[in-house]
């Protein structure tokens, strides 16, 4: 049994100047039922929700960019993360993706272990993937592409 749980956060540059563009409406008409999914999903611990605790968090701004959105979650395991992502509806949404998001040019998801538990910060979540950007993967934070471990009981550091 892990001590710990997986935070990640991901990230995303809309093609409409906001979330209230034409060109975002059925990626907005679907949320709810993509963050239920995500919330009924078997290893789901919690998600950032904005302060209203409506069901998403697209007013959320911490970019001081109004066409990024961002997602924060944690999960029980990499595996159940994946399974949600590519295994559920929420695959259509990634298959779909280039309808309503512009290619980033740099990490847009960063992944990191926490004590079971904890519950990442928005501004936490934004440093890990700031990290990851600058400095690459690495067992403090890391994407899909290079994942890590969870740690050792009393090996977990807070960076």
């Amino acid at each position: 049994m892990s001590h710990y749980h997986l935070a990640e956060i991901n990230i995303a540059k809309m093609k409409g100047v906001d979330i209230n563009d034409p060109i975002m409406k059925e990626f907005v008409d679907n949320l709810d039922a993509v963050n239920t999914l995500a919330e009924e999903s078997e290893g789901f611990v919690w998600r950032l929700k904005d302060e209203t605790d409506s069901y998403n968090a697209t007013s959320l701004n911490p970019y001081n960019d109004e066409q990024i959105i961002i997602n924060v979650s944690v999960w029980e395991s990499i595996e159940t993360l994946e399974h949600y992502m590519y295994k559920t509806f929420h695959s259509e949404f990634l298959r779909r993706r280039k309808e309503w998001f512009q290619k980033f040019g740099k990490a847009h998801t960063a992944m990191w272990w926490i004590a079971k538990g904890e519950i990442p910060t928005m501004e936490k979540a934004v440093e890990k993937l700031d990290y990851l950007q600058k400095n690459g993967p690495s067992e403090l934070v890391f994407d899909l592409r290079n994942k890590y471990p969870a740690p050792n009981k009393n090996k977990i550091k807070a960076k």
